[in-house]
């Protein structure tokens, strides 16, 4: 039986917990970052929605969601500190042009509808104070633009980590919404399902704002931009565990917020802005506006990280410069694809009378009919002991990886009969 390769220990000059700390400081980054961007705006409006239509009930999902999304971004992590490459440049390498080529076409529709939910979510967040979109969308188009192109990357990450603790405004929600605990703990341990289709699209649409396919390519091509060494593995693997948990910490105090008092008032909601001034009158003005600037925060930050994402993953498998590093002359046509994403979601969003609710659930749902894909490549690849070494899969990761894959493919198939046969 294999056995679970485990990466050496760290020997510290010095030695001692507070020079342990100190190299975590340094490698955290990409673990943390990938997985609070997940907490985007679309991902926002898939739980608040969660929530507000059936309250507690799906609140049970987010513990395999979260062992799930461990061992995803686990992997890729790995993966990169290993091969020093990003996942889309080994998908070509062994895999060939051809089917990078599709697999890349597909991240980048899936890609632009989440940029759009990102520029929507600016708009709707800042139009609860009385503030135009035709003002906030272009002026933050312009500002992720500008972070981006013209920062480093140890000055974009800093600015990425402190967007993170904004977070915490939707636990701050969740309290002052002052849910029955005792209600939300009996539903987090006893699960229970509904067959039919609008509840596993709902399911999908968790899974996929999740676990989403965009995180593996930008969590492996941040660290190997990075440079997180073999030897650092142990803080890597650290920073990727607690990213996971606190985003889907943040998750859970969202659908719960929603759940104790749009669904306990009977409260229809279509996004997270929809929420967010819903919860006025239920839960006190505090909680409103802490909803509305954890919204506007995330839908900013999450803005400059998918195009990025984007745009690494495009320039990778094609074999093209990537890396923020890098000045515009260097890299064009990453910085070009960064640009255009950008520009192209921001525009989509200003169009009069364009219906984003759409826009923003049903990108949700592409990630999670695409993850299976990017799953499978995944496998294929931290398998290979050409390629990985003593870092393979163990026989427990594997079997919970596959899991996934099969999960994730079934639930995909179930949304799409369905919306072939107009159930969904």
């Amino acid at each position: 039986m294999e056995v679970e390769a485990r990466p050496r220990a760290l020997t510290a000059p010095g030695g001692g917990r507070w020079q342990h700390v100190l190299r975590f400081l340094v490698v955290m980054g990409p673990g943390i970052i990938t997985a609070n961007v997940d907490n985007d705006a679309g991902g926002i409006t898939t739980y608040s929605l969660a929530g507000a239509r059936y309250g507690y009930a799906l609140v049970w999902t987010l513990v395999p969601i979260t062992i799930a999304l461990v061992v995803v971004q686990e992997m890729c992590a790995r993966m990169g500190v290993i091969t020093g490459k990003g996942l889309a440049d080994l998908i070509r390498e062994n895999f060939g042009v051809r089917l990078t080529f599709y697999a890349m076409a597909l991240l980048v529709l899936a890609d632009l509808g989440n940029t759009v939910a990102e520029f929507a979510g600016v708009a709707a967040s800042l139009e609860i104070f009385g503030v135009s979109r035709y003002l906030t969308v272009p002026l933050a188009a312009a500002f992720v633009w500008w972070l981006v192109v013209y920062g480093s990357y140890r000055r974009v990450e800093k600015v990425f980590l402190a967007a993170c603790l904004f977070y915490l405004a939707y636990v701050a929600s969740g309290v002052l919404a002052q849910p029955g605990w005792g209600g939300v703990v009996r539903h987090t341990m006893a699960p229970h399902a509904h067959v039919d289709a609008a509840y596993v699209t709902m399911l999908v649409g968790l899974v996929g704002t999740t676990i989403a396919p965009w995180m593996q390519f930008y969590q492996q091509s941040a660290i190997v931009e990075k440079g997180v060494r073999v030897e650092d593995y142990p803080y890597s693997r650290l920073d990727v565990v607690s990213g996971c948990i606190f985003t889907d910490v943040v998750a859970f105090f969202i659908i719960v917020a929603c759940a104790a008092t749009l669904h306990a008032g009977g409260v229809s909601i279509e996004t997270a802005a929809d929420a967010a001034q819903a919860l006025r009158p239920l839960a006190g003005a505090y909680c409103a506006a802490l909803f509305a600037f954890g919204l506007f925060n995330a839908s900013i930050f999450s803005a400059s990280v998918l195009p990025l994402a984007t745009a690494y993953s495009v320039c990778e498998a094609l074999g093209w410069e990537t890396g923020v590093d890098k000045r515009v002359r260097e890299a064009p046509h990453f910085y070009g694809l960064y640009t255009g994403l950008i520009a192209l979601g921001a525009a989509i969003v200003l169009v009069p009378g364009l219906p984003l609710v759409p826009v923003m659930y049903l990108s949700q749902v592409a990630n999670g009919v695409l993850l299976p894909v990017v799953l499978v490549f995944m496998l294929l690849l931290v398998n290979r002991r050409d390629l990985m070494g003593e870092y393979t899969n163990g026989t427990a990761m594997n079997a919970a990886a596959w899991v996934t894959v099969v999960v994730t493919s079934a639930l995909s198939l179930y949304l799409a009969v369905a919306v072939f046969l107009g159930t969904a």
